[in-house]
């Protein structure tokens, strides 16, 4: 059961800002990496990972890609709109599906200077001598934009030629040509993310490589990351954070590599942690109703009557479900929200880069390492570890009271 102290302000530190890293290094494998096992601390170079992760090991990598979601708009009195692309609505709620859209589609947003834009106004956005983009909003409560467009071009092509990079808020600055590619993960593969899971910043093809001469295996799950995950804890009793909704995508392969696991299971990065997580407890809610739908609550993990489900009867109750819907792929809804208290099912291992003080993120891992990811993050900040999306990382290997695998 989770833990009664929830209290936000034991989860702060001094973060200085010059601690926060602006830019990506000049070499991906270049960044620090802090090895946590065993309750020791130990400074190392992420060039040299493969010398770290335990042999048998299987990796889970989010193989989300990042789309340029942020798209500026001019009135003809000046004033800049900014609309922020978050959440398909038609002509598909599925993100591939709504990104080969043609002609229109209509998008949840994110809207800067709204007040600014009134209901009749259509914007507009040259892209060339063309292309003409035109927002319309068609739903101001919901912030609901009608994209068009006169090309046979899909908005995927429309978005990466006017879009820009959704750069996280607290970099401060504005995009520059090196974080089209280093904003991205070099296994990124499925469009549909507006913020990169960092941890899988820090991997070369060279390094996925020599992990699997090594014998580690990999594996590739989908979270379409959020601006939901930046969102600040507003509560000071954080339990009553009103946790975003992602999207998740697995596959048969990954139930059955779970399942075959011999040694840890290690996600790279807190969404490809919180997607297995929620597979998890998606077959535990399954062995009490056959019918469930997969979407995860941020309280379901705490609920008594799924508490004591072994990680083999979940996933063999997904396989059951697939078998008889004759699926080889689960589409899902997560807002699982994970504190000190949480029991980890499936990751016993983790890839983080260093959060925001009093965040979400900070809260998954202490729960993760207990009380000692004080130790961990005063570490990071006394050996000059860069923070947040751009810095260093850590790998994270857990202690048996924080697991709970049967």
């Amino acid at each position: 059961m989770a833990s009664d102290s929830i209290s936000l302000e034991k989860y702060l530190y001094q973060l200085p800002e010059e601690r926060i890293a602006k830019h990506p290094l000049a070499n991906r494998d270049d960044s620090k990496l802090l090895l946590y096992q065993d309750g020791q601390i130990h400074h190392k170079k992420f060039k040299n990972v493969t010398n770290l992760v335990p042999k048998d090991s299987l990796l889970f990598l989010n193989n989300t890609k990042v789309i340029a979601a942020r798209l500026f708009f001019k009135k003809e009195t000046g004033a800049q709109i900014e609309v922020f692309l978050t959440e398909p609505i038609l002509p598909h709620s599925e993100f591939q599906k709504a990104l080969k859209a043609k002609k229109m589609c209509v998008w949840k947003c994110m809207i800067g200077n709204l007040k600014k834009w009134k209901d009749k106004n259509i914007l507009s956005l040259r892209l060339n001598d063309c292309t003409q983009i035109k927002a319309k909003l068609i739903d101001r409560k919901n912030n609901l934009v009608e994209f068009s467009w006169d090309t046979d071009q899909e908005f995927l092509e429309i978005v990466e030629a006017a879009g820009h990079v959704p750069l996280p808020p607290y970099l401060n600055r504005e995009e520059e040509a090196e974080d089209k590619d280093r904003y991205q993960t070099v296994f990124s593969e499925k469009e549909g993310a507006v913020a990169a899971p960092t941890a899988g910043l820090h991997f070369t093809q060279e390094i996925l490589s020599e992990l699997k001469a090594k014998g580690v295996q990999q594996d590739h799950v989908t979270l379409h990351v959020s601006a939901g995950t930046f969102r600040p804890i507003k509560d000071a009793n954080f339990k009553d954070h009103d946790m975003h909704n992602e999207r998740i995508i697995v596959h048969r392969k990954n139930i059955e590599n779970i399942l075959q696991a011999k040694g840890h299971i290690i996600p790279v990065g807190t969404t490809a942690l919180r997607t297995l997580e929620s597979l998890y407890w998606y077959g535990a809610k399954l062995t009490k109703d056959s019918n469930t739908s997969f979407k995860i609550e941020k309280q379901d993990p705490y609920k008594v009557q799924y508490q004591n489900i072994s990680l083999t009867a979940a996933m063999e109750s997904i396989l059951t479900k697939m078998d008889k819907e004759q699926l080889i792929e689960l589409r899902g809804e997560t807002e699982i929200f994970i504190y000190p208290g949480y029991k980890f099912r499936v990751a016993s291992g983790l890839f983080t880069n260093f959060h925001m003080p009093a965040s979400t993120l900070i809260l998954l891992v202490a729960a993760f390492v207990g009380e000692d990811w004080v130790k961990i993050y005063n570490e990071a900040l006394e050996n000059d570890y860069r923070f947040l999306s751009y810095g260093d990382t850590s790998l994270l290997l857990s202690q048996d009271e924080n697991f709970q695998s049967s």
